[in-house]
């Protein structure tokens, strides 16, 4: 356990300017952010399997985005709290009175973050955690800002401000994570769905979804745009490269029939997954080889796959393929859904 003496005891310390903080409107939250910076930096953590445990420790890129594409995917509030490191209003969080039993992950980037088995009623109005889902997973930083010394507590892959911790909670561990719920997705325990959805990006989408529609288990296919930080962009303003979105296909699986691991195995022998903005002649960011995984067991799959292709040397260059939590998903224009079937083969342009 990381040393903690800078932590402030007593449940003072987590009560945090209720009255002075109030939603407000998008642009004066951006104001107030720090502008993402690309760093290409990694950080060691650990990822979920299929059963909901935490897994070995991977190395993984640190997620980087500009303040333009958080907004994209992130509520008002979410940014508010996550980007601007604001508090949420005690008792109005949506997990704070979650009894269900599950993972939560980063609204931001997908990481695992708490189990509900480690959640309890701290009576403070946040939800409440004895320990993380891994100590990997979360990054310290020391906060003043109110004139006291408390620990903040982030997301160690996107940066996300999560809360803070307290050396005030039950046993075994005596700390309190004490987390804010808008930056906290959720996922319930239980059996996987019978069908699972994932966004590829793998070049030119209309021969990726005719791909995709031929493979055993596919129950649906549908092309749309994802990655970017425009709302309900055009084919055009994607290819004008000024959207940041990827041509991605849309695919639902049904996973008693096929699973995440040969879908993205025959994902890497639909393209070349070593040219990261360039399939063949076409080339752009929005033909970016990307998976943008839905549920947090899809990402330790993805890079299973990718680890296992790269021992057993299956191309001549590295895989330089991302892989990244779904944000907004936007389904293209009817023109370009089933674009093979319509036209008989062949990338009319």
């Amino acid at each position: 356990m990381r040393k903690r003496a800078q932590i402030m005891v007593g449940l003072a310390g987590g009560i945090v300017l209720l009255a002075g903080w109030w939603v407000y409107g998008q642009f004066g939250v951006m104001a107030q952010a720090k502008e993402t910076k690309v760093s290409g930096e990694t950080v060691k953590v650990r990822l979920m399997t299929d059963v909901g445990k935490a897994g070995s420790v991977v190395e993984v890129p640190k997620v980087s985005r500009s303040d333009k594409e958080w907004a994209m995917r992130l509520t008002v509030e979410q940014f508010r709290v996550g980007r601007a490191a604001g508090t949420e209003r005690a008792f109005c969080g949506v997990f704070n009175d979650n009894h269900k039993k599950g993972v939560y992950f980063c609204a931001g980037c997908g990481l695992p973050l708490f189990l509900s088995a480690d959640k309890f009623d701290s009576g403070t109005g946040w939800p409440s955690f004895f320990q993380p889902f891994a100590e990997e997973n979360l990054g310290e930083e020391t906060d003043s800002a109110l004139g006291m010394s408390r620990t903040e507590v982030q997301c160690v892959r996107c940066g996300m401000h999560l809360g803070h911790v307290f050396p005030d909670g039950p046993k075994p561990t005596g700390l309190r994570y004490c987390i804010n719920s808008a930056v906290l997705s959720f996922q319930e325990e239980g059996l996987a769905p019978e069908v699972e959805t994932i966004l590829l990006g793998a070049g030119c989408f209309w021969g990726v979804e005719e791909a995709f529609a031929k493979f055993p288990g596919v129950k649906s296919t549908e092309v749309g745009y994802a990655g970017g930080w425009t709302k309900s962009p055009t084919y055009e303003e994607v290819c004008g490269h000024g959207t940041g979105h990827a041509e991605v296909v849309k695919v639902e699986y049904d996973t008693k029939k096929t699973s995440t691991e040969k879908v993205l195995e025959y994902f890497f022998t639909v393209h070349d997954p070593t040219t990261m903005n360039r399939q063949g002649p076409d080339v752009g960011d929005q033909y970016r080889s990307v998976i943008f995984f839905t549920r947090p067991e899809q990402e330790e799959v993805a890079r299973e796959v990718m680890g296992k292709l790269g021992r057993e040397r299956k191309f001549s260059r590295p895989i330089v393929t991302r892989v990244d939590f779904a944000g907004p998903y936007m389904k293209g224009e009817e023109g370009h859904q089933r674009y093979f079937e319509k036209n008989g083969g062949g990338c009319r342009r």
